[in-house]
């Protein structure tokens, strides 16, 4: 760690995030790339410091000129998205390749899964060939699907993504696991319950990828709504036995500052599942009021609809995600807005 993040870092410890911010800045000031990247990340997504996208892209961008791989890597993702910058899938597949020269296995896994290779990084491997490989035009393409139900509309895709993206995503959300939670309106906080006992792992600008991205645009094309609109994605993993019991992923109109929560978010109007294994046993996703209990297999997806088509939240779209007997389960969710919610700090969303 340099000076600059050491003194960072004992301030966090300490609950100061403000001085935390500063010192970040001084270093920044003083060329140091990693606070840089440090206080890029935080900007971009209000954490720990003031809500300022434009000025945490800006030294993203400094610090990866500066040969700082970590900010070429979110300065890749944010440019696959469009988030704070321009959207250019060249220029986000070109920081990926420029991280990958430098080293980031991260970055070489990333080109391997998108060009359809087992994310093997080969340290001889030439990274700009190899980017030319890439068929972004088939990612982004919608794939066939087949409906379930009509209303609420629940739509299956088999074969939505490869073996290869799925280990990669796999992968990349082990790290954020933690215990699922619930909102609390009487508490007006998350808490552990009963109803949930899986694990989750949220994920946001300052971790996301660039295949996340890609994916995100591929459900996109198949939901008919922008990526703009959605939150970041999150993994549900269950163990033997963990589920989620029936509930509704509309924003409840009981809950606190529903109205709130609407006008600022959006409605939650669209939930996307992305089945990342199939090798257990039991762990379906039920619909129990319509009598639908869906099993995915690895790389397949599925959507529902939580609303009524006046935009209100639809009961019917109940669901659980019923316990595997055997095995462990990895899916990743996906909630899609009625609005954009990319400038909206990251830390209400996620």
């Amino acid at each position: 760690m340099t000076d600059g993040l050491e003194t960072a870092a004992r301030h966090d410890a300490a609950g100061r995030y403000e001085d935390a911010v500063n010192a970040l800045a001084r270093a920044s000031g003083q060329g140091d790339h990693k606070a840089m990247t440090e206080l890029g990340k935080r900007l971009i997504i209000g954490d720990r410091a003031p809500y300022l996208a434009k000025d945490g892209a800006k030294l993203l961008s400094d610090a990866a000129r500066a040969g700082n791989i970590d900010a070429a890597l979110r300065l890749a993702c944010m440019t696959a998205l469009g988030a704070h910058v321009k959207q250019s899938w060249d220029g986000a597949i070109g920081l990926l390749v420029h991280a990958a020269v430098l080293g980031s296995e991260s970055a070489r896994g990333q080109l391997c899964v998108l060009a359809g290779r087992d994310a093997v990084a080969d340290a001889d491997q030439d990274w700009t060939s190899l980017a030319r490989t890439i068929d972004l035009a088939a990612w982004l393409a919608a794939v066939p699907g087949e409906t379930l139900n009509e209303a609420p509309l629940i739509r299956y895709f088999p074969n939505f993504l490869n073996d290869a993206a799925c280990a990669w995503l796999r992968e990349h959300m082990r790290d954020f696991l933690k215990p699922a939670m619930i909102y609390s309106g009487d508490k007006l906080r998350h808490v552990e319950d009963e109803m949930r006992t899986n694990s989750v792992g949220a994920l946001h600008l300052a971790c996301i990828d660039v295949v996340n991205v890609v994916v995100q645009h591929r459900i996109s094309a198949v939901c008919g709504l922008p990526v703009d609109n959605f939150d970041g994605p999150t993994a549900l993993h269950y163990h033997i036995g963990e589920e989620i019991k029936d509930h509704c992923d509309y924003i409840h109109p009981k809950i606190p500052n529903y109205e709130q929560e609407i006008a600022t978010h959006g409605e939650r109007l669209i939930t996307f599942l992305l089945y990342l294994n199939g090798d257990f046993e039991g762990g379906e996703t039920a619909f129990p009021l319509l009598g639908l209990n869906h099993k995915g297999i690895g790389g397949d997806g599925l959507f529902f609809v939580n609303v009524l088509p006046d935009g209100k939240p639809n009961g019917r779209s109940l669901h659980a995600g019923r316990p595997p007997t055997g095995g462990e389960k990895w899916l990743l969710s996906q909630f899609i807005r009625a609005r954009p919610v990319f400038n909206t700090p990251a830390e209400t969303l996620y």
